[in-house]
């Protein structure tokens, strides 16, 4: 593979059409998003978006193993160390280039195929969120484990996770439980099952379609394609978790307050393996966290798409800001101890004043404010 961290192909289709493909390319860091790469893909969608003669984009990761693992941590955690409590400029700057781009991908004048095989994470998931045909696998491992390092399901996590069934989008938030492709087509975060054997297929298939004159129904061709490979695919999609614990889900977060959520969900005791990793990741979490996490979901519910990603931003920008960001960071991906200090115990002890700090523009005007229009 070259070493360009993403790689674009243009592949002839019909009607003399072309189909953009665009490979996040670093599999060692399991495509891991860096300010380079997102810097690339945003500059190439909008060229293809100008482009009348593409007619969809594909969007897949190199090897194996991801689409994409989340953004470049380890990149945001050397920014906030190297300017504690005060503005982390390339953190800062990395949010506001990263969530204009997922902006245009849900605003995209065209389909956007995003083939999400293997780990869907962080970054990565608000890319396949954004996409107008978005491809699980059964190889799909997707979660949200930003509670662990004190950040927040960001990249528009409070946008779909809104909308999810009942409170569902709040549990995943607060406990970081893994989902597979089943799950993702549940709670609404993808639209198609399909077999990872077929994915060459499905390109080689869009390559041989007779784009309609009509730029309006290259979605509907798109469509059709990966219906066809859904349905053969039928026999090995696997058994979901979040429907089958979907009750479980609701009564453990049917309590009065938010900290009895937190309380009910932290001393469940039970044989149920994903049930008690998804317990035991809010136990060990940050408190603050799974307060800003609350609090987002509760601030964004009647936002626009437009707004919530201009109110993600200014919460991300706090959050880095915060030295509990990079000490989740460190105990997990630097030291890797595993054993954070958290600033508190609980939930409970998490001041009211922060959470309303957290909230607070840290700027006199927000850099995604004109998002709608840029």
């Amino acid at each position: 593979m070259s070493e360009a961290t993403v790689l674009f192909e243009e592949r002839a289709s019909g009607a003399e059409k072309r189909i953009g493909i665009a490979t996040l390319n670093s599999e060692k860091t399991l495509n891991s998003l860096t300010f380079e790469m997102v810097q690339l893909l945003s500059s190439k969608l909008r060229q293809w978006q100008a482009d009348d003669a593409i007619a969809c984009v594909f969007i897949q990761g190199a090897g194996p193993k991801a689409l994409c693992a989340g953004g470049d941590v380890q990149q945001l955690y050397q920014s906030a160390v190297s300017q504690p409590g005060g503005p982390c400029e390339e953190a800062e700057a990395f949010f506001e280039l990263e969530y204009r781009m997922n902006y245009l991908l849900h605003t995209y004048a065209k389909p956007i195929i995003c083939w999400g095989h293997g780990i869907v994470m962080g970054g990565g998931l608000g890319i396949l969120a954004g996409c107008s045909h978005r491809v699980v696998t059964e190889k799909t491992r997707m979660a949200m484990p930003e509670v662990t390092i004190a950040l927040f399901p960001d990249v528009g996590g409070s946008w779909f996770l809104n909308r999810m069934p009942g409170r569902v989008g709040l549990f995943l938030a607060l406990t970081a439980a893994q989902m597979n492709g089943p799950d993702c087509i549940y709670t609404g975060i993808a639209d198609r099952f399909i077999a990872s054997t077929h994915q060459q297929a499905v390109l080689e298939d869009l390559a041989t379609l007779q784009w309609n004159e009509n730029n309006k129904l290259h979605t509907q061709q798109v469509t059709k394609v990966l219906r066809r490979f859904e349905a053969r695919s039928a026999e090995i999609k696997p058994t979901g978790n979040v429907a089958e614990h979907y009750e479980i889900i609701q009564s453990l977060t049917d309590q009065n307050s938010f900290y009895e959520i937190v309380d009910a969900i932290t001393s469940l005791q039970t044989e149920d393996t994903w049930l008690q990793r998804a317990s035991d990741a809010l136990a060990h979490g940050s408190p603050i966290s799974a307060c800003n996490i609350q609090q987002a979901l509760e601030l964004t519910v009647h936002l626009s798409l437009a707004d919530v990603f201009a109110f993600e931003l200014m919460l991300a920008t706090n959050i880095v800001r915060h030295p509990e960001f990079a000490e989740g960071v460190r105990a997990l991906l630097i030291d890797k101890d595993k054993n954070p200090r958290w600033q508190y115990a609980s939930v409970r002890d998490v001041p009211e004043q922060l959470m309303q700090q957290m909230v607070t523009p840290p700027w006199p005007s927000n850099p995604l404010d004109n998002i709608a229009v840029a």
